[in-house]
């Protein structure tokens, strides 16, 4: 079949993430059985406006602030010449609102809506763009199938009244020929608290950081790695300043793939404060290099973190609560051990093949009738 998709980048622009990921691994999946695959995106800084990756066509319009109005008419004109069979739409933004210019099947990818959190990240007039834009998503996509990467995502969509029977949770996979136990990379020799992703104000990284004088009174020698860049970046590190922990705090900014493997592999804990995610992909990467997780227990997280057998999950935004679950898992070896051989078992069941198979199960119903 012919397959026309749309997501805000792909994974050449220098500002991919987990999104592009998701969408590149099951739309790569589609080309190596045989169907042909277009996917829209914005373009960027020396991208090219033709590309080709893994077997999917790219074209570039737009820049990743103009995208969503340059993209319809793009969309438009391409299924007049090419009379696509079906159009998969990666909602993780703001919606493209496909159904209302394309008489075609839609399949509507979501890892997560923001809601009201969108607040807790940007100005008042633009979270305020994002929340309404997602409010007419039921009505538009009432004729649409939905392949969520999360129960707590399932439940979410199905408040805002898309049928339940439209809606599918399909796992995300992960890389586990990156990501996997190295009995040559020991742990650190100082107990070592780690935080992966983007420094965004919405991620609340800021709780693990006023956790921290409590663990390191508790535990004394524990030091925190935050392993990532973003834009509030500055503020944080003033916090520590302020918090009297500065010399605990290491902020390494932007790694490679392979620094941050072995962070992971290497730390004792991962910490994922954020309020709210799609799956938190970050907890099973970790828990596959036998790290366990403690995490904000909250829609999405709770879904990559069995609370009590991978890791520990604590009321978002409490710190207290926080540092009493790190102190509790840096110095009980035996309960690490045990949630660390748990993670690494349960990591092992995410696959993108099995991903994109179940993908394809229901854009095959969806062309065929089913």
């Amino acid at each position: 079949m012919k397959i026309l998709a749309v997501n805000w980048m792909d994974m050449a622009n220098p500002q991919a993430g987990g999104a592009e990921v998701h969408i590149t691994e099951i739309l790569s999946r589609f080309v190596e059985r045989g169907d042909e695959v277009t996917l829209v995106t914005s373009d960027f800084r020396g991208g090219a406006r033709y590309d080709e990756f893994r077997g999917i066509n790219i074209i570039r319009a737009g820049t990743r602030e103009t995208f969503n109005f340059a993209a319809p008419a793009v969309l438009r004109k391409l299924d007049d010449t090419f009379n696509y069979d079906l159009v998969v739409e990666d909602i993780n933004k703001v919606p493209f609102f496909t159904p209302l210019y394309l008489r075609k099947p839609v399949l509507a990818v979501i890892p997560h809506l923001f809601g009201e959190t969108v607040y807790r990240e940007t100005n008042f007039f633009f979270a305020s763009y994002v929340y309404l834009m997602e409010k007419p998503i039921p009505l538009v996509y009432r004729h649409a199938c939905f392949a969520v990467i999360s129960e707590s995502t399932a439940r979410d969509i199905v408040r805002r009244g898309i049928s339940p029977d439209r809606v599918r949770v399909v796992f995300c996979g992960m890389d586990h020929a990156t990501y996997h136990l190295d009995p040559g990379a020991p742990a650190f020799d100082r107990p070592t608290v780690l935080y992966v992703g983007r420094i965004k104000r919405y991620k609340s990284v800021d709780v693990i950081l006023r956790a921290m004088p409590e663990v390191i009174t508790r535990v004394p020698g524990t030091r925190l790695a935050v392993v990532g860049a973003g834009d509030t970046l500055d503020d944080l590190k003033r916090l520590a300043n302020r918090l009297g922990i500065a010399d605990r705090v290491l902020f390494t900014g932007f790694v490679t793939t392979e620094e941050k493997v072995d962070w992971m592999r290497r730390s004792h804990v991962i910490v994922n404060p954020s309020p709210r995610e799609g799956w938190g992909l970050t907890n099973i990467e970790a828990g596959a290099c036998g790290t366990p997780a403690v995490a904000s227990d909250v829609d999405g997280l709770r879904d990559s973190v069995r609370d009590g057998v991978t890791g520990l999950l604590f009321p978002y935004g409490d710190h207290r609560a926080l540092a009493e679950r790190l102190v509790r898992l840096l110095l009980d070896d035996p309960l690490r051990n045990e949630m660390s051989l748990n993670a690494v078992e349960w990591a092992r069941t995410f696959t993108w093949e099995n991903a994109a198979r179940e993908t394809m199960e229901i854009v095959d119903g969806m062309v065929g009738g089913g």
